[in-house]
């Protein structure tokens, strides 16, 4: 036998498609796996000795934001390492609606605020998928494939306006994402509670939808609903798919804030029925009771609607923020927030750079240290920051997070944003939290069903077909790891510290942890998806 470029042996290998685990020698040659059998001896440049430790396709992370980290110093570098270290090789960005691309170059501008006033600056903003992925150069570490935010496509032909679309600019909407499907991106994907996704009606997300469906690509939704109207989003979200004959993958499965804890029984109950009648719909978790996002997503939708300066200026203003204080309390029909159903007590400042004291700390709490009404200070907050604050919202239930994780319809994911300050902890400790504390220590999930939904399951809901496995000729990207030893070491006071147990990533047939060390190996780029058939997946 030729030799081999590396030979991973002694280990039990955990394949991906949920199977027992089995030991087996794994080999790499030019960057793609040879599965040999077990004390094989094969002849290779370099070996690994995997003995008592776990073998396992890379993770993929299907939801996450990672393509809007722009820039190169220090800090950056350290968050591009987390899910390095928690043995996560691909991720599928684009999520919530917001990607860089398709931007026609005389619409960039509302496309940069957008992606500023939820990730921050520097927002960049690309013609096509094709100069978004050449942008990536050679310096990522692991792999993305990336979705077509809807938010992005609106503001390129829409803007902010509080309005439907016409006809034309639906078409116009509908050219600009075939184009980016054709050239290789991974699906469309909807944040139906942001601006300005939010002003979107059904008819129009549904053309959208059609045109993933007739690339075999899935509709990825961030419900236009998470909390007391759960039930009426997933509703709109499945009327979505069915109309468009698309795929659907519900993004970070949750019923948040107090009146809808326990509606997952009910959620999923839902999702079951649509699969039995024929729709092909799976979703994804982080397994946190702590979300996060903007902090201008805790303000009633209106005052974003004209773009992050006119949300500024109003904010300034004593009478718009008293209509914001009544809002909250009121409500405003087809939206409710965290704030309006629990406090401002649950909301805590995860990034705000230029009020780095803040950061770690609640609204309330903060507010009351000044003296001031909690809403003074979230829009003083904001103008301070350009509008550029992250929040974590502590607002679900760890039952309802422990029964859409044991679903089999679900996959897993970080929803990482890769900011400064505070981060949430699920970007450096999702996947490895799962596997010490949901799997080793609680008994909800076995090994070999975690590894499923962390690989071969993603792999087949977003077409990456040579991923996702342990088989020959599959790319090489692979976990070792210690099943006793894995957990997260990410906690809210230290977001990045790392996690345990993972011995080595390989990405690409590199090796890009070593030991519990990222190395300078940066084999990382982005995959272009190609069109498919659309077909159920495989093992539930």
């Amino acid at each position: 036998m030729t030799r081999l470029d590396l030979l991973v042996t002694g280990g039990d290998v955990v394949d991906g498609t949920g199977s027992p685990s089995r030991p087996a020698d794994v080999g790499v040659r030019d960057g793609r796996l040879v599965l040999l059998p077990p004390g094989s001896r094969t002849p290779a440049a370099e070996v690994i000795d995997a003995t008592g430790l776990t073998v396992t396709p890379g993770f993929i992370d299907v939801h996450t934001h990672s393509d809007l980290l722009a820039g190169d110093d220090e800090q950056r570098e350290v968050l591009r390492r987390a899910p390095l270290l928690q043995g996560v090789t691909t991720e599928i960005c684009g999520n919530c609606g917001i990607s860089p691309f398709p931007v026609p170059p005389q619409r960039a501008e509302p496309v940069r605020e957008l992606i500023a006033a939820t990730f921050g600056p520097p927002a960049s903003a690309y013609a096509s998928f094709a100069e978004f992925a050449d942008a990536q150069g050679v310096a990522r570490r692991n792999h993305l494939a990336a979705l077509v935010g809807h938010g992005t496509l609106r503001a390129a032909v829409v803007g902010f306006a509080q309005r439907r679309a016409t006809p034309a600019e639906i078409q116009a909407m509908c050219h600009l994402l075939d184009e980016a499907l054709a050239a290789g991106a991974a699906g469309l994907s909807t944040g139906l509670i942001y601006s300005p996704g939010v002003n979107a009606g059904t008819d129009e997300v549904i053309a959208l939808a059609r045109v993933a469906a007739a690339h075999g690509k899935p509709y990825v939704t961030h419900l236009r609903d998470e909390m007391s109207q759960v039930e009426s989003a997933l509703e709109e979200a499945i009327e979505i798919a069915t109309a468009a004959g698309s795929a659907l993958q519900v993004s970070h499965h949750k019923t948040a804030g107090r009146r809808a804890w326990g509606a997952t029984v009910r959620t999923l109950a839902r999702l079951e029925q649509a699969r039995a009648d024929g729709l092909d719909v799976t979703c994804d978790v982080y397994p946190y009771t702590a979300g996060s996002t903007a902090l201008h997503a805790m303000l009633p939708p209106w005052l974003i609607a004209d773009g992050v300066p006119a949300m500024l200026t109003a904010a300034a203003e004593p009478a718009v923020r008293d209509r914001i204080r009544h809002d909250l309390v009121a409500g405003v029909p087809g939206w409710e927030n965290t704030v309006g159903n629990g406090g401002w007590d649950l909301i805590r400042v995860a990034s705000a750079p230029n009020n780095p004291d803040a950061q770690g700390h609640t609204i309330a709490d903060l507010a009351a240290a000044r003296g001031v009404d909690p809403v003074d200070y979230a829009c003083d907050l904001l103008a301070a920051e350009h509008g550029d604050v992250t929040i974590l919202s502590h607002s679900m239930h760890e039952d309802d997070v422990r029964r859409v994780l044991a679903s089999p319809l679900t996959m897993l994911c970080s929803d990482g944003v890769p900011k400064g300050g505070r981060p949430h902890p699920r970007w450096a400790g999702s996947f490895t939290r799962v596997l010490g504390h949901y799997v080793r220590d609680m008994g909800l999930l076995d090994l070999t069903g975690a590894v499923h939904k962390m690989t071969g399951m993603p792999a087949h809901r977003f077409g990456l077909h040579d991923r996702g496995l342990l088989a020959d000729g599959y790319a090489a990207d692979l976990v070792v790891l210690d099943p006793q030893r894995v957990a997260d070491g990410a906690t809210y006071d230290e977001p990045l510290a790392p996690p345990q147990g993972v011995r080595c990533v390989l990405v690409g047939g590199r090796i890009v942890v070593d030991g519990g060390a990222v190395t300078d190996a940066r084999p990382g780029r982005v995959l272009a998806v190609p069109d498919r058939q659309r077909a159920m997946p495989g093992r539930r």
